[in-house]
């Protein structure tokens, strides 16, 4: 079994989500929250925070870590394990740019149940629903665009 892990964003401006849609040789394709693999040395709120910059153009800013959902995927050599951390980040733009070498073809800013109904996976979905529970709370208690966060 190999072992991967991974770090993403649940990236947040003026309430709306942003999601990627990867088209890889028509085989993999859907709507995707941006992540990716940790590099050697690498702390978790590096990687996510690289990760977010590089698929999607956005230099966000991490307000809290979410925590971490788990999923295995068949290789041609072997079963990987891997395990995401997901942190709730806020964008300072409503820019974005896919990052076309990693077969991204598109980029942008939706409502939550927008996002929510266009991400392909059952699990990214459910990261989705925890963490825009937890920007709402931030909203409510008027922390969210507060530095008390960061």
């Amino acid at each position: 079994m190999i072992e991967a892990t991974s770090c993403g964003g649940v990236v947040i401006f003026r309430g709306k989500i942003l999601v990627l849609y990867k088209n890889y040789k028509n085989k993999y394709e859907g709507w995707v929250l941006p992540k990716g693999t940790v590099e050697a040395g690498e702390e978790y709120k590096e990687t996510a925070l690289r990760e977010v910059k590089e698929e999607t153009g956005v230099s966000a800013s991490i307000i809290k870590y979410i925590g971490k959902n788990q999923y295995s995927f068949n290789t041609p050599q072997d079963v990987a394990e891997k395990d995401v951390h997901w942190y709730l980040m806020m964008a300072d733009s409503y820019y974005s740019k896919p990052q076309r070498e990693e077969y991204f073809l598109d980029s942008g800013y939706y409502k939550f149940y927008e996002a929510y109904h266009l991400l392909k996976f059952s699990n990214e979905k459910q990261i989705l629903e925890k963490t825009y529970n937890e920007y709402l709370d931030l909203k409510k208690s008027n922390l969210w665009g507060s530095k008390k966060y960061f």
